[in-house]
């Protein structure tokens, strides 16, 4: 079955194209979200909380605005950003015990593999250099425009037009 009409489905509330889509996709989201949180039970928290909202505002994906995919990832980066900003995971994080911070710096070599389950690295890697540090920080780290800025040590209208011009990029040799 083609990806529209799966879409299609879901759309209409069909539970089996749910499931295949949350199978297709799971992994990708789980790998964008944790990347952010960097916590495994929060992770898998909000991909739940993302597949759910997803089902209760299928109606508002439109293909015209863009891919299936990225309508997710954005949902999914969204609620990971929300979440690490929001008083209760600030409170939580400054609680963690030394268990939390060795899971972590275990289990970071295998973040690359959990978020390129679609293979989307691959494409990342073939833009310029300026690019790879702009959509990494951003997209695959979670970043707000003006973190990245602060980063990069460059202005965030800076950071605005190479986001916005990479993206393009970066659409253009995923879509040739």
């Amino acid at each position: 079955m083609d990806l529209e009409t799966l879409v299609d489905q879901f759309k209409a509330k069909n539970m089996t194209a749910f499931e295949k889509l949350y199978e297709m996709y799971k992994e990708s989201i789980y790998g964008v979200i944790y990347n952010i949180v960097r916590q495994h039970d929060i992770a898998e928290e909000i991909m739940q909380d993302v597949f759910v909202k997803i089902w209760n505002k299928s109606e508002s994906y439109s293909k015209d605005k863009g891919r299936f995919f990225t309508w997710i990832l954005n949902i999914s980066r969204n609620a990971a950003i929300d979440t690490i900003r929001s008083k209760t995971y600030k409170t939580e994080k400054q609680n963690l015990n030394t268990d939390s911070f060795v899971d972590i710096i275990e289990t970071e070599d295998n973040l690359d593999i959990k978020t390129d389950a679609i293979g989307i690295k691959q494409f990342v890697s073939k833009l310029a250099e300026k690019c790879k540090d702009v959509i990494e920080l951003l997209y695959f780290k979670g970043y707000t425009q003006s973190e990245a800025s602060e980063k990069l040590d460059m202005p965030i209208g800076t950071v605005k037009t190479r986001n916005r011009n990479c993206i393009k990029d970066l659409r253009d040799l995923v879509l040739n």
